[in-house]
């Protein structure tokens, strides 16, 4: 499985980040990739008020940007996030299109963000952002892959269920700052991959975005033993890589944790 794995700098319109990504994207060392993977509000900054100022509706020039890419790489495309407008309210939402450039499901972060910094200043999506109330996971020709996004990679519970729905990878837009990401960015990938077993691939902005919010960078890709195969630093890039899922039944046959993971309802004593 070839992945493009992207790091832009967010800037303060859309517009401007659109024709980033498009220069950024010149950048690629293929015409083809399997998976192509964008960050977290990865044209939007990430600010309460810039949600609600670009919140955008499907068929927007992002989704359409998103579906030219799918097109132009013969690539499914995990579609970072966006402030997505529904009605009254606002999702922070993945699109996911296929290699055909056809929109093939979203999903909506179920977990919002929320945090208290050392200096009692504190920040809460959901002071604009609802949640979402469904686990995706889509086919593709080398099996299912399944979608978080940033605060859900915290639960490990989320994951777990996206596994047992047959996912082989997960594929996690995320932007953890400079306060959480040297705490626990590397530790929650590792973790995932090793309680699931499968792979794991994050893409955040990178530090130099606009706004007050200063995102941790640091994409990455980890294997099923919790190995990081490939990460980039703080600044704007991308990388690409081949994984191959043969890892996961290797994983699975070297220290069997899914193997031998037990029904807790059944242990006695159990609240």
């Amino acid at each position: 499985m070839k992945i493009l794995v992207i790091q832009n700098s967010v800037k303060e319109k859309y517009k401007d980040n659109i024709d980033n990504l498009k220069k950024l994207l010149t950048k690629t060392k293929s015409n083809k990739y399997d998976f192509i993977i964008f960050p977290e509000m990865f044209t939007t900054p990430y600010e309460l008020n810039y949600f609600q100022k670009f919140k955008h509706y499907k068929n927007s020039e992002i989704f359409k940007f998103l579906k030219n890419i799918a097109n132009k790489y013969n690539s499914y495309v995990i579609g970072g996030s966006i402030p997505e407008a529904d009605s009254d309210k606002i999702y922070n939402t993945s699109f996911i299109f296929n290699r055909n450039g056809e929109f093939i499901s979203k999903y909506r972060k179920i977990h919002l963000f929320s945090i208290t910094y050392p200096d009692k200043t504190t920040f809460s999506e959901a002071d604009v952002l609802s949640p979402g109330k469904e686990i995706i996971t889509f086919d593709t020709e080398f099996g299912k892959i399944g979608i978080m996004i940033c605060f859900d990679i915290r639960f490990p519970l989320l994951a777990k269920k996206i596994r047992e729905k047959g996912a082989k990878v997960i594929f996690v837009p995320g932007a953890f700052n400079s306060y959480t990401g040297p705490l626990h960015w590397h530790t929650t990938f590792k973790a995932r991959a090793i309680d699931n077993q499968i792979f794991l691939v994050g893409a955040s902005p990178s530090k130099d975005s606009f706004g007050n919010y200063e995102p941790y960078g640091h994409s990455l890709v980890v294997n099923p033993l919790g190995k990081i195969l490939n990460q980039l630093k703080e600044d704007e890039g991308l990388f690409e890589i081949n994984i191959d899922l043969n890892e996961i039944d290797k994983a699975r046959n070297t220290i069997p944790i899914v193997k031998n993971e037990i029904n807790l309802t059944k242990i006695k004593n159990l609240r």
